[in-house]
């Protein structure tokens, strides 16, 4: 079984950006969800994989990762996901011996600005870099699966500022 483990933060300045290492672009969409899991499509560049992840909130969570045809994904993502897809920007940056992913959001999602590192253990300890805000790991409406159910568009300001 493969599990993942990673902690997310709101990104609260642009000082990420001048330690980005590498950029991929990102397009994905949801097949199904249940009580138990997530089906997923993602497009990455010009690679595509499906993706199984539990439906447990928290930091550490079952996925499961399969690469498959580009042009079946994007039939996929066009045909059996639900709309809106999410689409962002992925950002490497380093920082303090962890590689984190910034997600910018855009289309329905645009404003959104998410950083996630993966860790070895729930417990692990982790040095923050000065960018980042609050911890969001625990609240699901910034899962990718939720963003695409209730873009961040059409949260209030209330919810946009933490509510």
């Amino acid at each position: 079984m493969a599990r993942e483990i990673e902690r997310k933060f709101l990104v609260i300045s642009d000082d990420w950006k001048a330690s980005v290492y590498d950029k991929k672009y990102m397009r994905q969409g949801y097949i199904c969800n249940s009580q138990q899991a997530s089906v997923r499509i993602r497009i990455e560049n010009q690679s595509a994989n499906i993706n199984i992840k539990s439906m447990s909130i928290g930091i550490s969570r079952e996925e499961y990762e399969y690469p498959i045809n580009l042009q079946d994904a994007t039939e996929m993502l066009d045909t059996l996901c639900g709309n809106p897809v999410v689409q962002k920007e992925r950002f490497l940056v380093k920082h303090a011996g962890k590689v984190w992913e910034v997600d910018v959001f855009m289309s329905d999602n645009r404003g959104l600005i998410v950083a996630e590192v993966e860790l070895d253990s729930e417990t692990e300890t982790i040095q923050l870099p000065s960018w980042v805000g609050r911890e969001v790991s625990n609240q699901e409406r910034y899962y990718n699966m939720r963003l695409a159910q209730y873009p961040y568009s059409c949260w209030t300001q209330d919810e946009k500022q933490g509510g």
